[in-house]
C-alpha cells in the first residue's frame, strides 16, 4: 500500500472519530439538559412542597423513636447505678477476705500440735485455736458472699453491655431518619436554587404573608382576634380542649422546624404535645405514637380538641378546631396555621384525656 494511501485511510478514520465523539458531547450535553430542566414556578412549587413532606414522614419517624431512646437510656442509667452499688459491695466483701487472711497466716507456719507443745500456755493456746478456726469459718462465709456478689455484678454488666447495644441500634435508626429527613431538605433547596432570584423572592414573600395573616389569627388576651376569623369556626369547646385549642392557636404564624414543641417553633407532634400539655394532658413527641394516646372517634363524631391524623402510615397530626377546619404544623418551611380537614389523606382521630 501506498504511503498516500495510508494517509488517506488515517485521515478518514480520524475524521470519523472526531465526528463521533461531536456527536456524543452534544447528545450527553443535550441529556443533561434534559435530565435537569429549569422548572416553572408551579412546578418548584410543588416539588418543595412534595420533598418538605417526606421529610416531614422522615422526621416523625424519627419521632417515633424517641420513646423508644427514653426507656432505654432510663434502663441503663439504673443498670449502671446498680452496678455501682453491687461494686460497692463485692469490694466490701473483699476487704473482709483480706483481713481474715492476715489473720490466719499468721499462725500458718507452724502444725497445731507443735504450737500445743510449744505453748507456755496450753488453755490459752487451745483458745486462739478455737478462735482460728472461726477465723477459717468467716473466711469460707466471706468467699461464698463474694462469690455471690460478684456473680450478681457480672449479671448487671452483662445486662448493661445488652441495653447499651440496643440503645446505640435505635439510635443509628433515629440518625437514619434524621439524615433522610435533611436530605430531602436539601433536595428541595436544589430545586428552589434553579428558580430565579425574583421567583425565589417570590416564594419567600408568600410564605412570610401567609405566617404574618396566621399570626393575625391569634386569640387576643380577652379571647376576641385581631384578624379576619373568616377561617376560624365558631364551635364551642369546654373544659381541657377549650385549653388545648387556645394554646394551639397561640401559635399561629410560629415556624415549623423538626423536634421543636415550643415555645416559639414547633413540629406537628410537638404542637398538639405543647397544646394539651398546657391542659395538663401528657402526650409523647410522636403521631404515631399519639395516635394511641386517647379515646378513638370516629370521624362523624369528631369535637373540638381532638387529634387528628393523616396519611398511612400515620405521619402528621392537628388538633380539630370544628366546622372542618383544624390548627395544625403543616411541614417545614411553612408556619402553623388554620386549615381544612380534608387537605390531607384522613387516617383516623383520638380524644385525649
Amino acid at each position: 500500500m501506498s504511503i498516500g494511501r495510508i494517509n488517506r485511510t488515517k485521515g478518514i478514520a480520524l475524521a470519523a472519530i472526531t465526528s463521533t465523539a461531536v456527536a456524543a458531547g452534544v447528545i450527553f450535553i443535550q441529556g443533561a439538559a434534559d435530565a435537569d430542566p429549569k422548572p416553572t414556578l408551579a412546578e418548584a412549587k410543588k416539588q418543595i412542597a412534595a420533598l418538605q413532606h417526606q421529610a416531614e414522614e422522615a422526621g416523625e419517624s424519627a419521632n417515633d423513636l424517641r420513646g423508644q431512646i427514653t426507656a432505654s437510656s432510663a434502663r441503663v442509667k439504673a443498670l449502671q447505678a446498680g452496678i455501682a452499688k453491687q461494686q460497692g459491695q463485692v469490694d466490701a466483701v473483699k476487704r473482709q477476705i483480706g483481713s481474715l487472711a492476715v489473720a490466719g497466716y499468721q499462725t500458718s507456719g507452724i502444725s497445731t500440735t507443735a504450737q500445743l507443745l510449744l505453748s507456755s500456755n496450753p488453755d490459752q493456746f487451745l483458745s486462739q485455736a478455737s478462735t482460728a478456726q472461726a477465723f477459717a469459718g468467716q473466711q469460707n462465709s466471706a468467699l461464698r458472699r463474694y462469690q455471690v456478689a460478684q456473680g450478681k455484678l457480672t449479671d448487671l454488666q452483662a445486662s448493661e453491655q445488652t441495653e447499651l447495644a440496643a440503645l446505640q441500634a435505635v439510635q443509628a435508626k433515629q440518625d437514619a431518619f434524621k439524615n433522610q429527613l435533611q436530605g430531602k431538605l436539601d433536595a428541595a433547596q436544589k430545586v428552589l436554587d434553579k428558580l430565579s432570584d425574583a421567583e425565589r423572592k417570590r416564594i419567600e414573600e408568600e410564605n412570610a404573608k401567609a405566617a404574618e395573616e396566621a399570626r393575625k389569627q391569634r386569640p387576643t388576651r380577652d379571647g376576641s382576634r385581631t384578624g379576619d376569623d373568616k377561617n376560624l369556626p365558631n364551635v364551642p369547646a369546654s373544659g381541657r380542649a377549650k385549653i388545648a385549642i387556645s394554646a394551639a392557636l397561640e401559635q399561629l404564624g410560629d415556624p415549623y422546624v423538626w423536634g421543636a414543641d415550643g415555645p416559639s417553633s414547633f413540629d406537628c407532634s410537638g404542637l398538639t404535645m405543647y397544646a394539651w400539655g398546657k391542659a395538663g394532658v401528657s402526650l409523647s413527641h410522636s403521631s404515631k405514637a399519639q395516635a394511641s394516646e386517647g379515646r378513638r372517634v370516629s370521624k362523624s363524631d369528631l369535637m373540638p380538641g381532638d387529634l387528628v391524623f393523616f396519611f398511612s402510615p400515620i405521619s402528621h397530626v392537628g388538633i380539630y378546631l370544628g366546622n372542618g377546619r383544624i390548627v395544625h404544623a403543616p411541614r417545614p418551611g411553612k408556619s402553623v396555621e388554620i386549615a381544612p380537614l380534608d387537605e390531607n389523606p384522613y387516617n383516623t382521630a383520638v380524644r385525649p384525656g
